[in-house]
């Protein structure tokens, strides 16, 4: 009888290993809210919605879990964690490195938004903006790794990012037990490769990315990462040039499917979640909602689906007097 041949990364980015990293974390990590409401209240009848208030985590997203993961399971060196963000890794990087007394400097492309870039500012982190796209910053902060021996801290393709992201869905299956499908919104691919490590199955992972940065569809039609666009309303924190190695590896075998959508949807998920929640996500954060809202996800009547606002660094929102 032939032998099964596992997949490493699987046996790397394990439930049982998320479940261990959780427990790390927890100290330092929120337990972020859910809020159930139903599916008419935006437009889709017949179905109860989950939301997953991701963006109330420290940092303003997803992104703090991954950066404790890191900097509380790896061995920090004197010169401290550098890390390349659109803004909300590097958020989190910067918020993560204050707490624990770690010196941290993040590079960001000039795409960032303000409110990203001030939250990195406010944590005390060195900034550096290096070119116009996350893959400059990239390759700035891999320069600098090299010649100051800090320790890469990358925002999706390191396992202890994954584990970290992947301890919002160990968190919200707690919360929410057995959900039909949860929509999840790419970029790199870290956090839907934990939460789909997670669930395993068990729960329909459907992955949403703009149509102007569809790194993980042109992945999964080549049958490897590839480089794809880059742009779109959500480019400072959907829009790497690829996506991740791990995470591909555990899409392929644990996302049910991969749907794009547009600007305008994004901009209306936004839209709904202000206006009928008093939500205030960004673009990343509003892309998994943008699914329903333009029909490109149709649940069945009566299905309880999840939905993870993964961020909120917005200056839409604008309260000054």
């Amino acid at each position: 009888m032939a032998e099964t041949m596992l997949d490493p990364t699987e046996t790397m980015i394990s439930a049982e290993r998320i479940a261990a990293t959780h427990a790390v974390i927890r100290p330092h990590v929120r337990r972020t809210p859910i809020l159930e409401v139903d599916g008419a209240d935006v437009g889709v009848p017949g179905v109860a919605l989950v939301l997953k208030l991701e963006l109330h985590q420290h940092a303003g997203s997803f992104k703090a879990r991954g950066a404790f993961a890191n900097l509380l399971q790896r061995e920090i060196p004197a010169a401290g964690v550098v890390a390349a963000s659109g803004g909300n890794h590097g958020a989190a990087v910067a918020h993560a490195a204050m707490t624990l007394g770690v010196p941290a400097t993040v590079f960001v492309p000039s795409v960032s938004s303000p409110a990203k870039v001030a939250r990195i500012r406010a944590c005390g982190a060195t900034l550096v903006v290096a070119g116009e796209r996350y893959a400059d910053a990239l390759a700035a902060s891999e320069a600098f790794a090299a010649r100051t021996d800090a320790l890469p801290v990358h925002a999706y393709d390191q396992d202890e990012t994954l584990l970290g992201q992947g301890t919002l869905a160990r968190e919200l299956e707690e919360q929410a037990p057995g959900l039909d499908a949860l929509l999840v919104a790419v970029g790199g691919g870290g956090l839907i490769g934990g939460v789909a490590a997670w669930y395993g199955g068990r729960t329909a992972v459907v992955g949403v990315e703009p149509e102007l940065a569809p790194t993980l569809t042109r992945a999964l039609d080549a049958g490897r990462p590839v480089d794809a666009e880059a742009g779109g309303i959500a480019a400072d924190s959907l829009a790497p040039r690829r996506v991740g190695t791990r995470a591909f590896a555990i899409a392929r075998r644990h996302v049910d499917r991969v749907l794009l959508v547009s600007d305008g949807a994004i901009r209306e998920a936004q839209d709904a979640l202000w206006s009928r929640f008093r939500v205030a996500a960004e673009p990343g954060g509003a892309a998994a909602l943008a699914a329903l809202l333009a029909g490109a996800y149709r649940p069945r009547a009566g299905a309880r689906v999840g939905v993870v606002v993964c961020g909120g660094n917005t200056d839409a929102v604008d309260f000054a007097r």
